[in-house]
C-alpha cells in the first residue's frame, strides 16, 4: 500500500444535518455581497503575490503577512463557493473574515512554509503546473475565447445533480459529496501551489471526503531479538 503524504493545504467541508430543499436557488443571488468583495480581494491577491514572488527570489521566505492575506482570501473565496455553487452542502451564510471559522462547514488552510526554493518560484506558477492546470479545468471547466474547449466540467454538473435529488428526495447523496469535495481539494492545491504558496507539489490523486486523509505513519521498527547485541 502506498502511504499518504500529507499536504500542507488543507480543504474540509460537511454537509448540514438538515439542508433546505429549495434554498439551493437563491443562494447564489444572496452571496452577491460577497462576490463584490471578493473582486476587490482578489485584485488584493494578484498583487501580494507579484510581491511575494520577489521576495521569495531574493530572501527565499514568503513574508508572513502576505501569506497569511493571500491564504484569507482564499479561505473566503472557498466558504462562498462551498456555500452558493460548489457542492451547496451548507445553508449557513458565510462569514465576512479572512481568518479561520473554526465552527464553519467549510474551511481552508495552508501550513507556512519557513523557506521556498528560490529557483522554484520561476518555473512553478506557470511550466511545471501546466500539467495540473489542465486536469482542474476538466474539473471546474472552460477555456476561452476561440482557443478550444468550452466545457461546463464536472463540479458545476455534479453539483446540480447534487442538489436536484435533494430537491426530491431532502437528502444529500453522500458519495456525489465526497467526490466533489476530492475534486474542489484537488482544486485548491493546485491553487496554492501556482500562488507559490508551497513548494510540495500537487498530487496526481483524488482525495475524496470532507475530511482530509491522515498523514501516513512512520514505518514501524523491527523488533528486536533478544539474542542480538547492540
Amino acid at each position: 500500500m502506498i502511504p499518504v503524504t500529507a499536504s500542507p493545504v488543507r480543504l474540509e467541508a460537511s454537509v448540514d444535518p438538515r439542508l433546505s430543499r429549495w434554498m439551493w436557488l437563491v443562494k447564489w443571488l444572496l452571496a452577491i455581497p460577497h462576490y463584490i468583495v471578493l473582486v476587490f480581494l482578489w485584485i488584493g491577491f494578484v498583487v501580494v503575490t507579484v510581491i511575494a514572488f520577489f521576495a521569495i527570489l531574493f530572501t527565499a521566505r514568503y513574508p508572513r503577512a502576505l501569506f497569511d492575506y493571500n491564504v484569507g482570501v482564499l479561505r473566503w473565496n472557498w466558504r462562498v463557493s462551498y456555500y452558493a455553487h460548489t457542492a451547496l452542502g451548507t445553508d449557513r451564510y458565510p462569514p465576512f473574515t479572512l481568518a479561520d471559522v473554526p465552527d464553519y462547514p467549510a474551511r481552508f488552510d495552508v501550513v507556512y512554509p519557513e523557506r521556498l526554493s528560490r529557483g522554484l518560484v520561476l518555473v512553478k506558477w506557470w511550466l511545471l503546473a501546466i500539467p495540473q492546470y489542465i486536469v482542474v479545468a476538466i474539473f471546474a471547466g472552460g477555456w476561452g475565447s476561440e482557443g478550444d474547449w468550452r466545457g461546463g466540467g464536472l463540479m458545476p454538473f455534479l453539483s446540480f445533480v447534487a442538489v436536484v435529488i435533494l430537491l426530491f428526495t431532502a437528502r444529500y447523496p453522500r458519495h456525489l459529496f465526497d467526490f466533489l469535495i476530492g475534486l474542489a481539494r484537488w482544486a485548491a492545491r493546485v491553487t496554492a501551489y501556482a500562488a507559490l504558496l508551497t513548494d510540495q507539489y500537487p498530487p496526481f490523486r483524488l482525495d475524496q471526503g470532507g475530511q482530509e486523509p491522515p498523514p501516513a505513519s512512520p514505518p514501524a521498527s523491527p523488533p528486536v531479538s533478544p539474542l542480538t547485541k547492540p
